[in-house]
């Protein structure tokens, strides 16, 4: 039998041009991820902070053991939270640094999740950008080590969207119940995160229109061509939803009572002042990112390397920019025209993978990867270096723990000490006659305790204020007993009322302020100190 032999031959010369391509994009792929690690290193500047308000009230809650959990939350907490965060403690403790734990793994999760949902829209590199910049956003960094639900709301829409988007090139309905499921989970962890349920509920319903699939819209001509027919058939597309909306629904009704119950008292939590338009102008882009991003857009145009023409897929886009826009534009549309002022910083992280999205949507645009990395490096390295500088970043918001301190130490355990509750809800209560500790009210002093008895009033000077000072002065004066009273920034007023009807008996001096708390002792006019 005769045989043949082929021999095969390659081009030296293209042999090397894929290895070095091949070692470019590893070298890319490494300083995109070392950049991701530097951005999520930023989340540790704080790691070490005392609790603030709300981080002492989710130790409030489950300090008592897994069985009190439910009766201390009442309507107006978020339910999943309280159990993960007391199962963890269990293996981790309750130190400032293990409560904080979850909230890591948590928005870790948020950022993988982030990354594979950007990874269904554009190439590997925009998708490492579109991790970077949700990362690396100040509501991010915050929301990353908070004792609050906010790490796990992001987590779930993160993981919503990338089901969504999953649901839509490959669709199946386990991926359709999963998609369901987790948008339901969104509002276990915050009520106000409800406000992306419409965006995704619109999504999700654009998957049912005839000939599904994306319009793709040249930018050249902006007109629509034809649609892509390739995803899957109207019919089975109604079926996939009515399959989502269907696991949404049984995932979602047992939060119902406790969003009626937040939209009854919707007035009793209002805390925030009204925004401006520069806080929504540092939503979208804090620090130097509209800097670097117009730097990098207007070099890509000097070098011709800025590609509108090529098409984009209208669908992706509109998801984008609606995931970015609409929950925060409803947040600061009702904070502007009603009294309830729900513009804080840690709810606006609604809308931050939507923005990070759209910013990498609009970097995809640029037709040269090394401008895009040098976009990345600079964006990097300009947050780090102002973070690390900003005294501002060192600490996690404002903290009790120091103004307790010094008062118990002045109190010698002996001199009662007056505390202005810093809860809006304290203003529509009835304040205890007994010993405050264990209040509700009061819960900076279920982890940062004090030895003196304490007595609670409202967070304003109101008419439940007065009592509570009338009542305690009439006891403390006749005895000459020495007492000292402590506030925050917002009830300072009632510190004043109290010095100015206590002026002829008593001496007023301020110890202190840490954190914006004031620390004023009343001295028995005549008394030796």
């Amino acid at each position: 039998m005769a045989t043949t032999m082929q021999i095969r031959t390659e081009n030296p010369a293209l042999r090397t041009e894929s290895l070095v391509s091949t070692n470019r994009n590893a070298v890319e792929l490494s300083i995109y991820g070392l950049a991701l690690l530097a951005s999520i290193a930023l989340w540790f500047v704080a790691f070490r902070s005392p609790l603030w308000l709300d981080e002492t009230g989710s130790y409030w809650l489950i300090k008592e053991g897994f069985w009190t959990i439910a009766a201390r939350q009442g309507d107006l907490s978020f339910p999943a939270y309280s159990y993960i965060l007391w199962a963890f403690t269990k293996v981790l403790g309750t130190s400032e640094i293990a409560l904080r734990v979850p909230s890591v793994l948590a928005m870790l999760a948020a950022t993988y999740f982030l990354y594979r949902a950007a990874r269904e829209l554009f190439e590997r590199d925009i998708a490492l950008i579109a991790a970077i910049l949700f990362a690396i956003h100040p509501v991010t960094i915050y929301a990353a080590i908070d004792v609050r639900p906010y790490a796990f709301g992001v987590l779930a829409i993160n993981a919503a969207i990338y089901l969504l988007l999953r649901l839509r090139k490959r669709p199946t309905t386990a991926t359709a119940a999963r998609f369901g499921i987790a948008a339901a989970c969104i509002v276990y962890f915050h009520f106000l995160f409800a406000v992306i349920l419409p965006v995704l509920c619109v999504a999700l319903m654009l998957l049912g229109a005839p000939r599904l699939g994306a319009p793709r819209l040249a930018f050249e001509t902006w007109e629509l061509s034809a649609y892509d027919t390739n995803i899957t058939s109207p019919k089975t597309s109604w079926k996939l939803i009515a399959v989502a909306l269907a696991a949404f629904t049984v995932a979602f009704l047992p939060v119902i009572p406790g969003l009626l119950a937040m939209f009854r008292t919707r007035g009793t939590h209002v805390f925030d002042v009204a925004p401006q338009l520069r806080d929504l102008y540092w939503t979208f882009a804090p620090g130097k990112t509209l800097y670097v991003v117009v730097a990098a857009l207007l070099l890509a145009a000097l070098l011709r390397k800025l590609d509108f023409a090529r098409r984009v897929d209208i669908w992706n886009l509109l998801l984008c920019l609606a995931l970015g826009f609409i929950p925060v534009l409803i947040l600061y549309g009702v904070s502007v025209a009603t009294p309830l002022h729900l513009f804080t910083e840690r709810h606006r992280l609604v809308a931050i993978p939507g923005i990070a999205l759209t910013w990498a949507f609009l970097l995809s645009r640029i037709d040269a990867r090394w401008i895009r990395f040098a976009f990345c490096v600079a964006l990097v390295g300009l947050t780090a270096f102002h973070n690390f500088r900003d005294p501002a970043y060192r600490q996690h918001g404002y903290t009790w723990k120091h103004a307790l301190a010094l008062a118990d130490q002045a109190a010698a355990g002996q001199a009662p000490i007056l505390i202005c509750s810093d809860l809006p809800e304290s203003d529509y209560a009835v304040m205890s006659a007994g010993n405050a500790k264990d209040s509700r009210y009061f819960i900076q002093l279920s982890y940062y305790t004090v030895n003196a008895p304490v007595v609670g009033l409202p967070r304003t000077l109101n008419d439940e204020t007065r009592r509570v000072v009338s009542q305690f002065l009439l006891a403390a004066a006749p005895r000459r007993q020495r007492f000292l009273a402590m506030a925050f920034g917002p009830s300072w007023e009632t510190l004043r009322y109290l010095i100015s009807n206590t002026a002829g008996t008593y001496q007023a001096r301020v110890l202190g302020q840490p954190d914006g708390i004031a620390i004023v002792e009343f001295l028995p006019r005549g008394q030796v100190q």
